[in-house]
């Protein structure tokens, strides 16, 4: 007899994976037009471009938990070290090899030791980092961003973001993800992800008296 529980997170999973791969597509084509000079326009991940941000989704593509693993032992727990070690893997010598080396992994689902729900928050907040610089706009699923949000509300594995929050109610307009409780943070669901996991530009699109905490305490990406 199938357990109901398990044929649940198996469909759940099957539904992450679904969305990693539309949104990394939709990337792609976003990025399908891209001059040299908007390939090399700072991201906002604090000190790459949007063709290194888009090697490094890349490398996390490609790299399962044995690999990642060897490379932290390599780098000797040097984490950043490791990560820029693996975007020089996949940057290619040309933005357009950049390019199809990121489409080459659309489908993948290889991963690091970490949920595919992470992946998917990967996904989304890069192609933001590489997109608002751009002036490139998507209008993301809603439910899609609200899950991701909802995982960020209550973990600080890889960026912190729950402790980024801590004493503040976020309440989305444009979807049902609420968190926490003390000074309010409305705004779209997109803005606050992107606040969540640091990004002070994005606090910009938010309302509330708790803004101006959670903007002190956004950091470099």
């Amino acid at each position: 007899m199938t357990d109901p529980h398990m044929t649940a997170d198996r469909d759940r999973g099957t539904e992450v994976w679904s969305s990693i791969h539309a949104e990394r597509a939709a990337l792609a084509a976003d990025l399908g037009d891209l001059t040299t000079d908007e390939w090399a326009t700072p991201s906002l991940c604090s000190g790459l471009t949007v063709r290194e941000v888009l090697a490094h989704l890349t490398a996390s593509a490609s790299l399962g938990t044995m690999r990642w693993l060897a490379g932290v032992i390599r780098c000797r727990f040097d984490f950043d070290k490791q990560v820029a070690m693996r975007l020089a893997e996949h940057l290619g010598t040309t933005p357009a090899e950049t390019l199809e080396r990121f489409r080459h992994i659309v489908p993948s689902r290889t991963k690091p030791a970490l949920p595919a729900i992470a992946v998917l928050g990967e996904t989304i907040v890069h192609a933001e980092d590489i997109r608002r610089p751009l002036g490139i706009r998507r209008d993301y699923p809603i439910e899609v961003v609200t899950r991701v949000a909802e995982y960020y509300r209550g973990t600080d594995l890889v960026v912190v973001a729950k402790g980024r929050i801590g004493g503040l109610k976020l309440v989305a307009d444009d979807g049902p993800f609420t968190s926490g409780s003390g000074l309010p943070v409305s705004g779209p669901t997109m803005a606050l992800v992107m606040a969540m996991t640091g990004r002070a530009a994005y606090c910009n699109d938010l309302d509330g008296d708790g803004v101006e905490l959670l903007r002190s305490r956004c950091e470099p990406a």
